[in-house]
């Protein structure tokens, strides 16, 4: 926000996020990025996002150990892909037998389809 200062002298902006522009006939362009990594896949970027939703969707679930156990492996398989690119195969033979294990919650979830199917196309089948 914009405000006159003390002596009415100019103006003094407080916060600011993205781009502005002062004075006549300015053009301003902002393309904000999320951060990532760049050298991420498209398959690993699918398996982001629909690990984000599932996590999103389990948090609304009641609690059992299966649900725990792959509230974890999304977790951790989130955080591979946001810092290194993508997940391990490891972690994606772990992620598919969690999901297969919470199969009772995870069916009823659009966002479990997702991730299964995502893991399943990274793990070739």
């Amino acid at each position: 926000m914009a405000t006159a200062d003390e002596g009415n002298r100019g103006i003094h902006i407080g916060k600011v996020h993205g781009a502005f522009a002062i004075g006549d006939n300015n053009t301003v362009t902002h393309n904000e990025h999320a951060p990532g990594n760049p050298d991420t896949d498209p398959a690993q970027e699918e398996l982001l996002a629909a690990v984000r939703q599932l996590r999103a969707d389990l948090a609304r679930v009641i609690e059992t150990p299966q649900v725990t156990l792959l509230s974890a492996e999304l977790a951790d398989a989130q955080q591979e892909i946001e810092t290194g690119g993508r997940t391990a195969p490891g972690r994606l033979d772990r992620l598919r037998v969690a999901l297969a294990d919470a199969g009772a919650v995870t069916g009823m979830l659009a966002s479990g389809a997702a991730v299964a199917q995502s893991v399943a196309g990274l793990l070739g089948g």
